[in-house]
């Protein structure tokens, strides 16, 4: 037997906080074991059952039925999608109102881990860590396919929406005939997709977290987070069932983004090497990637996530930067700012729930988003609330709200924004005509150096995927050891083998149909804990001792 306390790494808080008196003790429904030099456990009793048989079942059984299940992903992603769409939307844009509305109230002065507590990381490394982990994979695989798709729906033409199917739609009414208005709503589209209401998403669970866990003294799990509304409960039955919703919503979430990671890199190695393109391909990158995910995970937060997360957002500035430089410059720069007009200007529009008629839009790109983004915001937020310690809630919101939709407005910009020229000025329709996990080869392939460039975007899609799995797995397993946040290795290893079986399993099982469908099944159910947390998280806040 182990000491419980023994991988308790959670500081106590510096200066005057509300902290919660509670007789729970963390790990004290923990399962305890080690065998000298050979193996070590500390895993929860319940939630780490439940969620790691379930996972275990789900695996096996969509293994075992391989050939007959893409139907049922199919009809439920899209009952949950046609019929839920408003649902989401809502849900989304309170998340947003809410972290606005704390950058500028009283309450953005308070200081996670107490007055006077200190940050741990640097702001690079800081930064490095929240941006790589919260959507570098999306970032690769939509940067081009997702405002080119807009640009020709919006211009009256053919689509590929993200399931991969070709479609007739336009979002809102469109621009037929107008290149210039086309593509301004494809980019205001494209940029209300990835800024203000995914990083909100985020930024909610994460300050959730790290309010409970620094201020409060509860552990670093998603059901300290509901201490205000259900009391001692949450040590019971419902914490138990929200820390389960937690690791599937999680696991799930990060599966569709490494399926899409392993077919994007497998395009590209059949782009640039002849690699054949085939789900048995997928199906190996997933295996090479999700040991090297795994290594990275044993290795710890520093030595592994940390060092991985700073080399790809290196790598990515300098992909970036040769794309500003040797693509069109000045409509780049200028097309920043207007990007951002213009998504300003069609931001109501888009996010409106409610009395529209681009159902194809809202429901096959929108309501699907916001899924995925809820299904990876238990890992992404504790992911970030490690790492925020520290900060005040108005300097937190603002790097992880603002920051990084400015980032991935750039980004768009640039990569979306010369793909579209290509095809408007240059006339080129390679772009356009290719699938949506080659579209970002094929725009490279019109630039300087292309060869390495593309070469350099596929180990970009590998990192990413390395750094999104082997920080889920620190997370997951920082839940199912009740709010321990230095598990033993062991637990690691087997979260991170899973997420990629769960992976490999989908793929077989219907490919990114499957992918798509578990995340937004996962999404519906953690949208309704988040918006209660949300609750909670006012409560929270409005019970700390106020700054001077």
């Amino acid at each position: 037997m182990i000491d419980p306390a023994s991988h308790e790494a959670i500081p106590s808080p510096e200066g005057a906080t509300q902290l919660i008196d509670t007789d729970y003790e963390i790990g004290q429904d923990n399962i305890n074991y080690r065998r000298r030099f050979v193996f070590e456990l500390d895993i929860h009793n319940v939630v780490f059952s439940v969620s790691a048989i379930g996972v275990v079942a789900f695996t096996l059984l969509t293994l075992m039925f391989q050939n007959t299940l893409e139907p049922f992903f199919t009809a439920t992603r899209n009952v949950l999608t046609s019929n839920l769409d408003w649902f989401f939307l809502s849900a989304a844009n309170v998340f947003v109102l809410l972290c606005l509305a704390l950058i500028v109230l009283p309450l953005g002065r308070i200081r996670l881990g107490g007055p006077d507590a200190t940050p741990n990381y640097s702001y690079a490394s800081w930064f490095s860590m929240l941006f790589a982990a919260g959507m570098g994979i999306g970032l690769m695989f939509y940067g081009v396919a997702e405002p080119m798709g807009n640009y020709t729906a919006a211009f009256d033409g053919p689509v590929v929406g993200p399931d991969g199917l070709r479609t007739d739609w336009a979002p809102l009414d469109g621009a037929p005939g107008d290149p210039l208005g086309a593509r301004r709503l494809a980019m205001a589209a494209t940029i209300f997709h990835w800024a203000l209401h995914p990083w909100s998403i985020y930024a909610i669970v994460a300050l959730s977290l790290a309010l409970f866990a620094y201020n409060k003294g509860l552990p670093l799990t998603l059901r300290s987070v509901f201490y205000p509304l259900l009391g001692e409960k949450v040590w019971g039955w419902p914490g138990h069932v929200i820390d389960i919703l937690a690791v599937f919503a999680t696991i799930f979430g990060l599966s569709t983004s490494l399926g899409f990671g392993a077919q994007q890199a497998s395009a590209g190695l059949n782009f640039l090497f002849g690699w054949p393109a085939t789900t048995g391909a997928m199906i190996f990158l997933i295996i090479i990637i999700t040991g090297i995910a795994t290594a990275s995970v044993v290795a710890g937060m520093d030595r592994g996530v940390k060092l991985l997360s700073e080399m790809n957002m290196v790598l990515a500035f300098l992909l970036l930067l040769f794309i500003v430089a040797v693509g069109p410059t000045f409509q780049i720069a200028s097309g920043f700012f207007k990007n951002l007009l213009a998504y300003g200007e069609y931001l109501p529009a888009l996010s409106n729930p409610f009395g529209r008629d681009d159902d194809n839009f809202r429901q096959g790109w929108t309501a699907f988003y916001w899924a995925w983004w809820i299904s990876w915001s238990p890992f992404v937020g504790m992911f970030i609330a490690r790492v925020s310690r520290g900060r005040t809630v108005r300097e937190f919101l603002v790097a992880v709200l603002l920051i990084p939709s400015l980032v991935s407005t750039l980004w768009m910009t640039a990569l979306g924004g010369t793909a579209i020229s290509q095809v408007v000025s240059e006339g080129l329709t390679s772009v356009q005509d290719a699938a949506l996990e080659l579209k970002l080869f094929e725009m490279l392939a019109h630039l300087p150096l292309s060869w390495l460039t593309s070469l350099i975007g596929i180990v970009l899609v590998i990192v990413f995927f390395v750094t999104s799995s082997d920080s889920g797995s620190l997370v997951i397993d920082t839940i199912g050891a009740g709010g321990k946040v230095n598990a033993p290795v062991p637990q690691r290893v087997f979260w991170a083998t899973f997420e990629g079986l769960v992976a490999i399993a989908l793929l077989l099982g219907g490919g990114l149909v499957a992918l798509q469908a578990m995340a937004v099944s996962t999404g519906f159910p953690f949208a309704i804990v988040l918006l209660l947390a949300a609750v909670s998280l006012v409560m929270g806040l409005r019970a700390e001792p106020r700054p001077d």
